[in-house]
């Protein structure tokens, strides 16, 4: 029936509170802009950027209202419309470009008034000019230049150390757009759309705050705004009703499927087709060297944040055979990388565990990392992609803090509690002043005004919220189980032992020899292969951002001279059917 949609619980109070503010100065339009006049019956009766072909091109799902209250939708579906066109151009391939909304918020201050309100297409304008970094260089904090966050030294990149300093890395990547403009109308944003999301402004109103299903569809009175932007990913028609396919920014409880809507189409409702900005990615990604720009500074010797063995309470928790049980007498591919099977990347996104503060959190990164790798896996990389928040691990106390911890006990969290994705929880870095596990230390949204400078906004739980659990979880070691284990079910955790030598790693194939290894440090193993020469390698996914390492990750030698990362490894097997995933 056109028009329906299913009046819920309102999660989200006052939310339509003006997060956009437009320009009034001159925008840019580029040359051959009028490709997007090309007539509506030429082009696809129906696209969606989450499932073209069963290859789901969309970044994950985001919440611009935590860990504070931010009117700054601008700056999300201006970045998130632009992170997918990226993953769109590199045909889905690892990794995922994550933009950083955060830049925009504190740096962006033309047209655009921090958690106060901006214009999306000004985000473009600044990324052409100046580009802009991923968010493992810039975490996202619901605060911007006008109340407490101000553009400076380290708001592009920056990484922190135990002493509590933080400081630009040596090299970060830079992104940018070759193009950039404004569109209006079903039959341009249809044009626009065959190459990607678009960021569009519309009328948020109240009735649009409690949307949680079906068609969306409002008569506005007269004289109404927009004030509120989102992403267009795509479009199609259901019983004869024709309609938008919205990305929102109120996290992964609101609407439906993971924070996405659908609002009628070709009637401009609530003004969804008055403004559009769009971008076009540009292919060369500029590798910065800030070497000759930093202090002398140097970074202290690594800070154990991991127990040396990792334990379960009460043991593991087996209800069948084990992977390498299963898989026994079955020789192992020569070569596995969960980042590359057949060209598809089944890897969530990269993190750093050291922004926006030092936290010894390794133990919480590397579990649900490998957690949300292995949820993607086993739903064949089918949309929604999602990330498992480690703050609310590090809330629950589920294995230990930010002086450390060990890994066993997040694997039992998520299965006797389960674990919501990061739209619940935003990384904070660093421990709540109560380890409570308290409702609001699980899922928590915000509500206007925003933070003042020295404040916090007013924010409150979220009830029911979605979890994610695992059902068997245990211990793996020795390069023959490993792979098994990996093989069959996808990345799992390790312990390893950080020495100064492998801190300054930059690529290549890593070999260090020690006598007794002394594990501190969780990473995540996704995959092996072997080098050209015939030296076998493990293929693995740290937490200190993408500035570090071959993108974040790193390879180090089998069997020997590895620093232990064979001896100590853990993992625990998603529960679909108890995660509420179909």
């Amino acid at each position: 029936m056109k028009g329906y949609f299913v009046v819920g619980l309102l999660l989200v109070l006052g939310v339509s509170a003006k997060c956009l503010i437009k320009s009034s100065g001159p925008v840019k339009q580029f040359p051959d802009a009028d490709r997007f006049n090309k007539p509506i019956s030429s082009l696809p009766a129906s696209w969606n950027w989450a499932d073209v072909n069963g290859t789901n091109y969309l970044t994950i799902p985001r919440n611009q209202h935590i860990p504070e209250y931010c009117g700054s939708c601008w700056a999300f579906g201006s970045t998130s419309a632009l992170s997918d066109r990226f993953k769109i151009m590199f045909n889905a391939t690892w990794p995922d470009i994550n933009i950083a909304p955060q830049v925009a918020v504190s740096c962006v201050k033309d047209g655009c008034f921090g958690c106060n309100g901006g214009d999306a297409i000004k985000v473009y304008e600044y990324i052409h000019k100046n580009g802009i970094t991923d968010e493992t260089c810039q975490i996202y904090q619901a605060r911007g230049w006008t109340n407490g966050l101000d553009c400076g030294k380290l708001s592009i990149c920056e990484t922190c150390d135990p002493n509590g300093n933080c400081y630009v890395p040596k090299g970060y990547h830079l992104y940018n757009v070759t193009q950039y403009g404004i569109i209006k109308g079903e039959q341009q944003m249809i044009n626009a759309l065959q190459e990607g999301p678009i960021a569009c402004d519309m009328d948020a109103t109240p009735e649009f705050d409690q949307y949680n299903g079906g068609i969306f569809n409002q008569t506005l009175p007269a004289g109404s705004e927009t004030n509120h932007v989102i992403s267009i990913v795509g479009y199609g028609e259901e019983e004869g009703v024709k309609y938008w396919y919205g990305r929102n920014s109120w996290g992964t409880y609101w609407g439906e499927k993971g924070g996405f809507f659908k609002i009628v189409r070709g009637e401009n409702t609530n003004l969804i087709e008055s403004n559009c900005a769009w971008a076009t990615p540009d292919s060369t990604i500029k590798r910065i060297d800030s070497s000759t720009r930093t202090s002398t500074f140097r970074a202290p010797k690594h800070k154990s944040c991991r127990t040396e063995k990792v334990t379960f309470e009460g043991g593991e928790r087996i209800t069948g055979p084990r992977s390498w049980e299963l898989l026994e007498g079955v020789q192992m591919p020569r070569s596995w990388d969960w980042r590359n099977i057949s060209g598809v990347n089944y890897l969530s996104w990269n993190k750093n565990q050291h922004i926006p503060h030092y936290c010894g959190s390794c133990w919480a990164q590397g579990t649900t990392s490998a957690f949300a790798d292995r949820i993607k896996i086993m739903t064949q990389n089918r949309f929604p992609t999602l990330g498992i928040a480690p703050q609310v691990v590090i809330n629950c106390r589920a294995g230990g803090t930010c002086e450390g911890g060990n890994p066993g006990g997040v694997w039992q969290f998520a299965n006797t509690h389960g674990i919501p994705d990061e739209t619940c929880q935003q990384y904070l870095a660093k421990d709540p002043e109560n380890f409570e596990c308290s409702p609001i230390q699980v899922c928590e949204n915000c509500v206007p005004p925003p933070a003042p400078p020295s404040g916090h906004s007013n924010c409150s739980a979220v009830q029911r919220p979605h979890l994610y659990y695992v059902g068997d979880y245990g211990y793996v070691a020795g390069p023959d189980h490993m792979k098994k284990e990996i093989y069959k079910h996808g990345p799992i955790g390790c312990g390893m032992m950080v020495t100064k030598e492998f801190e300054e790693y930059t690529g290549g194939i890593y070999s260090q020899w020690t006598l007794f290894p002394q594990i501190n440090h969780e990473v995540s193993i996704v995959g092996w292969g072997v080098s050209e020469t015939g030296e076998e390698y493990w293929i693995v996914r740290n937490s200190w951002g993408t500035a570090w390492g071959e993108e974040g990750f790193f390879r180090i030698r089998m069997y020997r001279d590895n620093l232990g990362i064979e001896t100590d490894c853990d993992y625990g097997i998603p529960d679909l059917a108890r995660s509420g995933i179909a």
